[in-house]
């Protein structure tokens, strides 16, 4: 099976399958969740993290042709904390 190296904040590179696909998920400043691709120009968002994950299912279908669509998805949850000195 075919590898794909991606890097994550030009910081960790990460070897995927190409049988699957990596997200970055963030709260939004609104409320909710954004989604991202790595290596794909796949954006989304949902209001729950149920919608969320039925977004990046649709989103990735639709994404890809028939027999290309990756049969994982990874999600990868950040979250930025500020703290004051």
């Amino acid at each position: 099976m075919a590898k794909k190296k991606i890097e994550v904040f030009g910081i960790k590179s990460i070897n995927l399958d190409m049988n699957e696909i990596f997200f970055l998920i963030e709260e939004a400043v609104e409320g909710g969740y954004n989604a991202r691709a790595i290596g794909e120009s796949i954006f989304t968002e949902g209001d729950s993290l149920e919608e969320l994950r039925a977004n990046i299912k649709d989103a990735v279908q639709c994404h890809f042709d028939k027999g290309q669509v990756p049969k994982i998805i990874r999600l990868h949850f950040v979250k930025e904390e500020i703290i004051t000195v």
